[in-house]
């Protein structure tokens, strides 16, 4: 199976730099504002785009992301608004990968197989289903990997040896690790622990692994880029979101916070390999 993941990683490879992976909750914090901000998220340095599917009761967010999915919802957005948007990108861009982000329920209502379907011929290239184990593969994974969508599984730092063959058995695309128990916003207590479970995981992978929970800064991404083979970032730009609003709703500077926060973080990048 060849993706735009599946290029974009071997761009970067051969660049010798990691990737940035830029989540952003799609709707957040209205329509039109949050489709102008994923437009401008490939210019301002995100080589992945995670786009969030807002939802009622996100287990695995802390309170800014959960925040973002409700001003979303708010603001109207359905699992339909969220694939336009994505074809809405799609007329500009057809090279940066989309990997959906969220939970299985919105998509269960939905119906997996009409869900699929929708999303390949909107141009999402991967899902991260962040509440369906291994163990539920029949249900959405499998499927989706016949369809030609990238499954992409979390491993977090109880994700033991033993464990780690059961997740990755169906995974493509890349993994995810996530750097640190518990939700979304926190900070990571121990940036050599990172490097040290991102070996272990290549140990029984060849899929590139990007790190994902507790990156805010710069020298957060030049740090655990020179271990990793990317970032993820979210929370911090779900916050940049928030802090940009007048009573609710977004503003001029809305759109310029987030792009100038992922440009700030593409440049912390270049510095992990110097």
């Amino acid at each position: 199976m060849d993706t735009r993941i599946d290029r974009r990683f071997a761009e970067l490879k051969a660049q010798n730099r990691p990737a940035l992976a830029a989540y952003v909750m799609s709707g957040d914090p209205d329509l039109a504002t949050s489709q102008a901000i994923l437009n401008a998220l490939p210019e301002a340095g995100a080589d992945i785009i995670e786009l969030g599917l807002p939802f009622s009761d996100p287990m695995a967010d802390g309170v800014a992301i959960q925040m973002g999915a409700q001003r979303a919802l708010k603001a109207g957005q359905t699992l339909l608004g969220v694939l336009g948007m994505v074809e809405e990108f799609r007329r500009k861009d057809d090279t940066t990968p989309i990997v959906l982000m969220g939970y299985y329920n919105p998509i269960y209502i939905f119906g997996v197989e009409r869900f699929i379907a929708a999303a390949k011929q909107a141009g999402i290239d991967g899902l991260i289903i962040v509440d369906l184990p291994a163990e539920e593969d029949d249900e959405l994974c499998i499927p989706a990997l016949e369809a030609g969508l990238n499954f992409i599984r979390l491993t977090t730092p109880t994700t033991d040896d033993k464990r780690l063959p059961t997740v990755l058995a169906n995974t493509s695309g890349f993994v995810y690790y996530v750097s640190m128990t518990g939700i979304t916003g926190g900070a990571i207590k121990s940036r050599g622990a990172v490097g040290e479970a991102v070996q272990r995981i290549k140990a029984h992978t060849e899929l590139p692994v990007i790190v994902g929970f507790g990156i805010k800064t710069a020298d957060d991404a030049a740090e655990i880029g020179k271990h990793a083979d990317g970032i993820a970032v979210g929370t911090v730009l779900v916050n940049a979101v928030a802090t940009s609003l007048e009573d609710g709703k977004a503003t001029d500077k809305t759109v310029g916070a987030v792009r100038d926060l992922v440009a700030e973080l593409a440049g912390g990048l270049k510095r992990a390999r110097v």
